[in-house]
């Protein structure tokens, strides 16, 4: 098992959502975070003053998939979606995952992700 994680812009949401229901990835928890790259925010004006706005508002993706081939078609659905070409598209990281339990059912392992 594989647990994916994927943080990118936040207006990329639902275009990443579709293309995961396109290839039937159902189960996805989605989070408001901030952060940042090599970018390190940008310079606005407030007021007449500029104010540095280090951390920027992102979405990030948990996915929990059951294989490899998995892991890459959801990788590929994932940037696919996400990419612009700018900086500040994202990144998408990958871990073998140990162990899973579905707590009502007490399955453990790709049944309890299946």
């Amino acid at each position: 098992m594989i647990k994916i994680e994927a943080i990118v812009r936040k207006e990329k949401l639902e275009d990443i959502k579709e293309a995961l229901s396109k290839i039937e990835v159902n189960g996805v928890t989605v989070y408001e975070v901030v952060g940042h790259g090599k970018q390190k925010g940008y310079k606005e004006l407030v007021r007449g003053t500029e104010v540095v706005i280090s951390m920027l508002p992102k979405i990030k993706f948990e996915i929990i998939v059951s294989s490899q081939e998995w892991e890459a078609k959801t990788i590929k659905a994932i940037q696919e979606a996400a990419f612009t070409g700018n900086p500040g598209d994202g990144k998408i990281f990958s871990y073998d995952l140990r162990s899973v339990m579905r707590i009502r059912t007490k399955e453990i392992g790709t049944a309890a992700i299946n």
